[in-house]
């Protein structure tokens, strides 16, 4: 199944008339391939989990043999997670992810509450995993889980490509919340690969299906050194995601 959709507009606000309807929060690969078309995709938060590489991916991001790590969410009751709810806008979104999520990645569906950056608290669809899943890898070492990262490949690339590209985009969208699971596990990484001279670029891929963002300059992001007003928009750029020239980004199912 493949699906074609305009740049996607990143909010960080959402309104009384938005509460209602399906919408599914993304924290991790979601957040920079989605794979289905959303009408809104708003950042912000869950509180009561943590984001920990702590399930096992032998499809996508790693084989039978030799699975990758992907993030998940855990209960913690001190947490919270950034990342984004989109807002679904066609009814094959769900099986869509049903299949990506829970039949190929042993995750389950549960609901909890969002939190918008600047307003708004709405119902989100989680997808999360299970200890009892058949893909789960649990608590490691975070020397371990950068290993593992660094030696796994599956049928959607590099397990590197997952890990950085998530990186990539908390930081850029969520300045000065660390994550320090996901931040370390990026610095071994990244020590890793420097060590054993592998070339970062070739564990990227080409970026084909990256979702392209347009972002609105708002109080958190303006700046009279960034020349723009507030609500002037602006185009998302990642190191390595690639550009699709004209009006519309081909997003492909991973």
């Amino acid at each position: 199944m493949e699906r074609v959709i305009e740049p996607a507009v990143l909010e960080d606000r959402v309104s009384d008339s938005e509460t209602k309807g399906l919408w599914v929060f993304g924290y991790g690969s979601l957040c920079w391939k989605p794979g289905f078309e959303f009408h809104k995709a708003v950042l912000g938060s869950v509180n009561g989990f943590q984001r920990r590489f702590w399930q096992g991916n032998a499809t996508h991001r790693g084989t039978t043999d030799k699975p990758g790590r992907v993030a998940t969410l855990v209960d913690d009751s001190e947490g919270k997670v950034y990342g984004v709810a989109f807002a679904i806008s066609e009814e094959a979104a769900i099986p869509y992810l049903n299949h990506r999520e829970c039949e190929q990645g042993g995750y389950i569906q549960k609901f909890t509450d969002f939190y918008s950056l600047e307003g708004g608290t709405i119902k989100v669809l989680v997808y999360m995993a299970a200890p009892s899943n058949i893909h789960w890898l649990g608590d490691s070492s975070l020397e371990e889980i950068a290993d593992q990262i660094v030696t796994r490949e599956g049928s959607s690339g590099h397990n590197v490509e997952y890990l950085m590209r998530l990186a990539q985009f908390m930081r850029r969208h969520f300045p000065g919340k660390h994550d320090s699971h996901l931040f370390e596990i990026e610095e071994k990484v990244l020590s890793l690969i420097q060590s054993r001279e592998i070339c970062l670029k070739s564990l990227m891929g080409s970026g084909e299906g990256c979702v392209t963002y347009i972002v609105r300059a708002t109080s958190r992001d303006s700046s009279p050194s960034q020349g723009r007003r507030n609500g002037e928009a602006r185009i998302e750029t990642f190191e390595h995601t690639a550009r699709v020239p004209g009006k519309k980004l081909r997003c492909l199912n991973i």
